[in-house]
């Protein structure tokens, strides 16, 4: 079993993470893996690029993820669970999606923000999304 957990250093995404290695643990498949994604949308810093340039701000955003990342390997290293991890640039639930399908997962995890159903509607859900646009099961994790 392959999970794809989704990351961005919140407690939520913590609780989905631990909700995945338990998943692995209880089961009985042999080659089982977590590879934990984090992304970031670098559409906000392409002003900064003119300035910085591109290697600063990606720099910055690899910088960013390796943060996010730490916390939710620590809990797989400590919980015995072989994991892996992938950062990628763009649209958070399009770059989701796309290593689900690209990777061959059977399972994609994300932590839920919990925000109301009128903030989703206004601002728009990751979640939300790669739910209606992934091919494998998603499993939200409040």
């Amino acid at each position: 079993m392959k999970i794809l957990v989704a990351t961005d250093g919140s407690k939520n995404a913590l609780r989905a993470v631990k909700y995945a290695a338990d998943l692995l643990n209880n089961s009985t498949d042999k080659s089982k893996s977590i590879t934990l994604i984090s992304v970031h949308d670098d559409a906000g810093l392409r002003h900064a690029k003119a300035f910085v340039g591109k290697e600063a701000v990606l720099d910055y955003l690899r910088e960013l993820s390796e943060k996010e990342l730490k916390s939710a390997m620590k809990a797989l290293d400590a919980l015995g669970v072989k994991h892996n991890m992938v950062m990628l640039i763009g649209n958070a639930s399009q770059e989701i999606v796309a290593e689900g399908q690209r990777g061959k997962y059977d399972m994609i995890v994300l932590g839920s923000k919990g925000r109301s159903a009128i903030a989703d509607m206004l601002l728009g859900s990751v979640a939300q999304r790669v739910l209606t646009q992934a091919k494998q099961p998603v499993v939200l994790v409040k």
